[in-house]
C-alpha cells in the first residue's frame, strides 16, 4: 500500500477491529497526557514504549498490517499484566478496560478478518 494511502481509521474492518482502533488511540492519547506519572512512577522508556506502541498498533491494524494486529495484542496484553501485578483498587476499571479492549482484539470476528486480508 503506497503511503499516500496512509489511514488512521478503516472503516471497512468489523466493528471490533474499528474500535479497537480507535481505543488504542485513544490510550495513547491518554498516556500522553498523563506521561508525567509514567515518567516518574514507572520509568521513562517502558512508558514511551507502550504509549507509542499502542499509537503504532493502531496504525497498523487501521492499515492491515499484521504487525500492528500482534504489536496491539502484545501491547495490551503487557498493560493487563502491569495492572494485575501492580494492582489497586483504583486500577479495576483500567484493568476491565484492558480486558475488553484484549476481547476486541480476539474476537473472531476480528481474528477471521485479519487472517484473509491483514498483510
Amino acid at each position: 500500500m503506497p503511503s499516500s494511502s496512509l489511514r488512521w481509521v478503516d472503516r471497512s474492518q468489523p466493528q471490533t477491529l474499528m474500535t479497537a482502533t480507535i481505543l488504542l488511540y485513544i490510550n495513547a492519547v491518554f498516556g500522553l497526557i498523563y506521561g508525567q506519572l509514567w515518567a516518574t512512577y514507572y520509568g521513562f522508556p517502558l512508558g514511551a514504549v507502550l504509549v507509542l506502541g499502542q499509537a503504532g498498533a493502531g496504525l497498523g491494524i487501521a492499515n492491515e498490517k499484521k504487525w500492528g494486529y500482534w504489536l496491539g495484542v502484545g501491547l495490551v496484553a503487557v498493560w493487563i499484566a502491569f495492572l494485575v501485578h501492580y494492582f489497586h483498587f483504583v486500577s479495576i476499571i483500567n484493568l476491565l478496560f484492558y480486558v475488553a479492549l484484549l476481547a476486541l482484539l480476539l474476537h473472531p470476528m476480528s481474528r477471521s478478518y485479519r487472517k484473509v486480508w491483514f498483510r
